[in-house]
């Protein structure tokens, strides 16, 4: 695993490598009864293609704590974040706000900035203007299993 930061400032990153193969892409899967019409690959899917649209500007990077569970972002998930990105109100971003890394959504409300946490447990955070902060990316995708394997 790198790290991506500056100085002592560090983020554990997960490389990514490129995926190199197309995977059999089923259109849609009912959450009921299987169709046997439904037994035929449509496509084929390249998941490099579909989850990256800057690979330069992407990295991986796996989610410690609870903050987000409400967005669906779970302890142990991999987020893949786009540096290339403007952050827009409401995206979920990967942010370095006095010293220490975090996942948030980030919302401009009258003309101020807050970190927003998706979990009861936890507060929104004000950026005032004289605190270090840095939006490091934009989270594109979660990967996260739905059970244990």
């Amino acid at each position: 695993m790198n790290t991506k930061g500056e100085g002592a400032l560090r983020v554990p990153v997960i490389p990514i490598e490129r995926i190199r193969i197309s995977l059999s892409f089923f259109e849609s899967v009912p959450a009921g009864f299987p169709s046997p019409a439904e037994d035929f690959v449509e496509e084929k899917l390249n998941l490099d293609k579909y989850l990256i649209k800057n690979p330069p500007s992407t990295f991986f990077v796996r989610v410690a704590g609870d903050s987000m569970t409400g967005a669906g972002i779970y302890p142990d998930d991999i987020l893949i974040v786009d540096r290339s990105l403007e952050p827009k109100n409401k995206d979920v971003i990967i942010a370095l706000l006095e010293g220490e890394f975090t996942v948030k959504r980030f919302v401009k409300h009258n003309g101020k900035c807050y970190l927003k946490p998706e979990n009861a447990a936890y507060k929104a955070v004000e950026i005032p203007q004289d605190r270090t902060f840095m939006i490091w990316g934009v989270v594109t995708n979660v990967i996260h299993k739905p059970y244990e394997l």
